[in-house]
């Protein structure tokens, strides 16, 4: 192979890989605001912008900050819920500058590359940021398999939205050169393992479990918040992979067959 079309697979490789990450914003108040990050995006590769409940949008404002991203903006797709928008995804990570009561792994974006290489398998990826003055919410940090902290000055860390998009697309692009290089070398281990299971997949495992819980009488009402809480965060750790997440399915929906079958076999011998 020449090396011009070395480099032109590469770049394809870049470019595909680029295509399969989302950049996620929840709840942006101002729209000059999508517009820079319009802008971050594009200048590092990136082309999948979604929004969630923004304030304003479309905007003009959005349209002057974008510079020539206008493009990102005409596609961009704008969701009710966060978990409609990273529904198909395999590996969702969470940007906040404040580490939580419950944390789930913490990175930094230099990890990126490292984090995206041992993932090969379970894209589409995205990288939720939440609203511009609190960042995202306790409920939404927990979808995520990572938590993700840009370090800052202990005596002023306040990094805008555009800024913190702009320093992570940035580390996103480097990640996908480094995967475009290796891919050949890595590409016979990458198909002897399973993909990650959807968080759409993982959204209904968590609400099966909590069903059952409720049958069961295990569930109280007063801690479900938690509970739910500390699911997210034990599958997320797990990653679990389609086949393993077909024997949890299988297995809850075992034992709700057996409690129809003894709700049943109560109601004849009271018959």
């Amino acid at each position: 192979m020449s090396e011009s079309t070395l480099d032109m697979t590469k770049s394809t490789l870049d470019t595909a890989i680029l295509a399969q990450i989302k950049i996620v914003l929840s709840h942006t108040t101002h729209p000059g605001n999508i517009g820079a990050v319009a802008r971050a995006m594009k200048v590092m590769g990136l082309s999948q912008l979604c929004l969630v409940n923004p304030k304003i949008f479309p905007d003009p404002q959005a349209v002057s900050m974008s510079a020539n991203a206008t493009d990102i903006l005409d596609e961009a797709v704008v969701y009710q819920s966060i978990e409609e928008a990273i529904a198909d995804c395999r590996l969702i990570i969470g940007t906040s500058a404040r580490v939580r009561s419950l944390p789930n792994e913490i990175i930094e974006p230099r990890q990126l590359t490292e984090v995206l290489q041992n993932n090969i398998n379970n894209f589409p990826v995205a990288i939720l940021f939440g609203t511009e003055h609190s960042g995202l919410t306790n409920q939404e940090l927990q979808l995520c398999h990572y938590h993700l902290c840009i370090p800052t000055s202990n005596e002023y860390g306040s990094l805008n939205l555009a800024a913190a998009v702009q320093l992570i697309a940035y580390e996103l692009l480097l990640a996908s050169t480094a995967i475009a290089f290796g891919k050949e070398k890595t590409v016979n281990d990458d198909l002897k393992n399973e993909s990650v299971i959807t968080r759409k997949e993982l959204n209904g495992l968590v609400e099966h479990f909590e069903n059952l819980m409720a049958q069961t009488g295990y569930l109280d009402a007063n801690k479900q918040e938690l509970i739910e809480m500390r699911l997210n965060r034990l599958f997320n750790k797990a990653r679990l992979e389609t086949s393993e997440y077909n024997i949890l399915r299988g297995f809850l929906k075992s034992i709700e067959q057996m409690n129809s079958n003894e709700s049943g076999s109560s109601t004849s011998q009271q018959k």
